[in-house]
């Protein structure tokens, strides 16, 4: 946009009231969009949706970001948008909004102009936000609370937005263009992965310049991970609460500012360094996830902090109770974004293009997405504002979108719910597989669901098994080897009197709790881990690995570590871990799903036969039998064999050739004998590539069977075999 283009407008009023002493006079009207602060050649125009409000003010500060030098109000009104040009301001220039207006809890308006607020769409940030009192609009320690308006102004302390230079030399950057079932995500947060990583060098580490630098990313593509899936790096407030108990906001889902990506990942202060993150990654075939928090901000209940959007139009942008002076709260943060607001839906959909287009991103995954998605009547809906817009958005066609499909309020459990084009991380394949491998009676049925691609929950939608996000830990809950470790969440530290965090977690400490030198309870836990690597590895669906469970990361039983940002959280880089034996386990298990087709192919197995009696996937016992009904139905059945025939999975289906897979398992106490099965236009050799309680076997040190030879396997185990490929 030209200097000459913003500086037309269209129709537009000015605001009646009188600018306060110190204001300057009205400066050029500007254009309304693009909203936020566009850098032009001669100047920035300024444009502010505010619906209610009576001025808004744009207040530019020196370098610093300390001392206020100019008082700017926006002089044209068109519709709701507050907008004006101002001439001779740069890129680096610091400046806040105040919005005068309605300070009217009661009424729902919050407007406070003794605070000054960020812009909704800021491109940068100057600081990283940190709880504190001067952070609310209203006196605290008051008896009226937030009914009385806190006169105290806030401008030298508040963290204040930045205007960018969207410029940035891209060079040949192309998205590397996975297709969703060939993709391996992995969770990582960019502060945790690289701050005790010694090969990184100090001032790098914990940051996205980290998360680029050579020694990272040769681990990545050492595991064979295709994507990286980053916890939220938009610009995130830590509570007051933890503030004052020496803790912080590690996760960082508590965002606000949902352009900007967060100061306490740049060791420069630039966010070309999130762009060139970006571009090394593509470079070395690595996709970047975003994962994003629409549903709320950080602001709170009505007792919470007020630094966006509550100070601007609270009323547009949060769902309210029918008081207006509450919150509706279906995300159990104190508030809930309005999606169905089009101020806020287009806040949302410009957020989500502006990361593909100007940091070139590759997806996202949407923290309680059905909070996003509900109408303007509260209810989950396909047809909804933000799932239409999405829908019929051709920027987002192009990326992946992953919704965590639940949130807190009526009928928030959407696990399935979803429409076409998007893809879900499924709860029910976690509680399925933790169910399995910890011995639970009657758990084969969802057990062989979930290793199929979950055909229960996703097949009615017409989507294929990529529609599912496979994973057995992530972020909130234990870590695989605490998963392994512990029967019960050690929360202590988080200072909630251990009342934090998921209590039904599924998991089985394998005869002790926590750490032992005990050698068989070792040596179990290990198996254990390899038993749910590779069912997460070879089931249908695309895989979740998250980051440091291939080394053993543990949290000392911790489920909720969000506001451990320390090594409790961090990756453990030393030499023991290092070299854990687990990391090339994990990437052998990686590499052999690529070479596998029949374990990543986008179709529903039927068991149907075709015109030669060969069938896409058939059942055996340990017999070498197929499985009878009374088999399936038995709660104490949990041993079982299944072949994938490759027939059914083209090799031009993506990287690898053709090889059918024979997969055994024991969840058992008893250790087991398998027949292995006959099976027809199967005559040859099976390979046995995996066996939980030793290893992996590269193709040419694998033992060989040969139907319907005799297969040992120990207790809570599991094998897989391919055989030689088809011509």
């Amino acid at each position: 946009m030209t200097a000459g283009a913003v500086s037309q407008s269209r129709a537009f009023r000015v605001s009646p009231h009188p600018a306060p002493a110190g204001t300057e006079p009205a400066c050029p009207p500007g254009s309304p969009w693009p909203l936020g602060a566009t850098l032009c050649p001669d100047g920035v125009n300024f444009a502010v949706y505010a619906s209610n409000a009576e001025r808004v003010e744009v207040c530019l500060y020196a370098a610093t970001g300390e001392q206020e030098q100019r008082r700017i109000a926006l002089p044209a009104r068109t519709d709701d948008v507050w907008h004006g040009f101002v001439p001779g301001l740069r890129a680096g220039q610091r400046y806040g909004l105040r919005v005068h207006g309605p300070y009217d809890p009661q009424h729902g308006w919050r407007c406070n102009p003794h605070k000054l607020l960020l812009d909704p769409y800021a491109r940068a940030l100057d600081r990283p936000l940190r709880g504190a009192a001067w952070q609310y609009a209203y006196p605290l320690g008051q008896e009226r609370r937030d009914l009385q308006m806190d006169t105290q102004d806030n401008g030298e302390l508040a963290a204040k937005c930045i205007v960018v230079d969207p410029q940035f030399d891209w060079g040949d950057d192309t998205h590397p263009g996975t297709p969703m079932e060939e993709t391996v995500f992995y969770e990582v947060h960019v502060r945790g992965f690289t701050e005790q990583m010694a090969d990184v060098p100090e001032a790098l580490r914990g940051t996205f310049a980290g998360l680029a630098s050579e020694p990272a990313i040769a681990h990545l593509k050492k595991l064979g991970v295709t994507a990286v899936e980053l916890l939220p790096v938009q610009a995130f407030n830590d509570e007051r609460r933890l503030i004052d108990l020496g803790l912080a906001n590690y996760w960082g889902y508590n965002t606000i500012a949902f352009f900007a990506p967060d100061p306490r990942y740049m060791s420069g202060g630039d966010i070309n360094e999130f762009r060139q993150m970006v571009k090394t990654l593509h470079a070395n075939g690595l996709e970047v996830i975003l994962d994003v928090v629409y549903n709320h901000s950080c602001e709170g209940n009505h007792l919470g902090p007020t630094l966006c959007f509550k100070g601007i139009d609270n009323r547009s942008y949060y769902r309210l109770t029918d008081d207006h002076r509450h919150y509706l709260d279906f995300t159990g943060t104190g508030n809930t974004l309005n999606a169905s607001h089009p101020a806020m839906l287009r806040l949302v959909m410009d957020s989500l293009r502006y990361w593909v287009e100007e940091m070139h991103v590759d997806g996202f995954r949407f923290d309680l997405a059905p909070a996003i998605a509900r109408n303007a009547h509260g209810a989950f809906d396909h047809r909804g504002p933000f799932l239409s817009a999405v829908a019929q958005d051709p920027v987002l066609k192009r990326v992946k979108l992953v919704a965590e499909p639940w949130d807190l309020g009526d009928h928030g459990y959407q696990v399935g719910g979803f429409p076409q084009g998007w893809s879900e991380w499924n709860g029910q394949y976690r509680d399925r597989v933790r169910d399995y491998w910890r011995g639970v009676e009657g758990s084969l049925g969802d057990f062989a669901a979930a290793l199929c691609g979950s055909a229960d929950i996703y097949g009615h939608s017409r989507r294929g098994p990529r529609a599912s996000v496979n994973l057995v830990t992530v972020h909130d809950g234990f870590t695989l080897q605490d998963l392994v470790s512990y029967n019960d969440k050690h929360n202590e530290a988080n200072a909630e009197d251990n009342r934090d965090g998921e209590s039904h977690n599924r998991s089985w400490n394998c005869g002790v709790e926590g750490p032992t030198d005990d050698p068989k309870i070792l040596a179990f836990r290990e198996r254990q881990k390899r038993n749910l690597l590779t069912t997460l590895l070879s089931s249908r669906g695309v895989p979740l690995l998250l980051g440091g469970d291939e080394m053993s990361r543990t949290q000392g039983g911790n489920n909720n570590a969000y506001c451990q940002d320390n090594p409790v959280s961090w990756f453990d880089w030393s030499d023991a871990r290092r070299n854990d034996p687990l990391i090339a386990f994990t990437s052998a298990l990686i590499r052999l799903r690529r070479e596998l087709p029949v374990l990543r192919h986008n179709a529903w197995l039927t068991g149907m036969p075709d015109e030669d009696s060969r069938r896409d996937i058939v059942w055996y016992s340990v017999w070498g039998l197929e499985m009878t009904s009374e088999e399936w139905t038995n709660p104490a059945v949990r041993c079982v064999a299944a072949v994938l025939d490759a027939r059914f999975a083209p090799a031009d289906d993506g990287p690898g050739v053709n090889r059918s897979v024979l997969l055994v398992f024991n969840a058992t106490r008893e250790d087991a004998t398998f027949t292995l099965p006959v099976v027809a236009g199967h005559p040859g050799e099976w390979a046995l590539r995996i066996y939980t309680p030793e290893g992996f076997f590269e193709e040419g040190e694998a033992r060989t069977y040969a139907a319907p030879a005799k297969l040992q396997l120990l207790s809570h185990s599991m094998a897989l075999l391919t055989q030689a490929p088809e011509e």
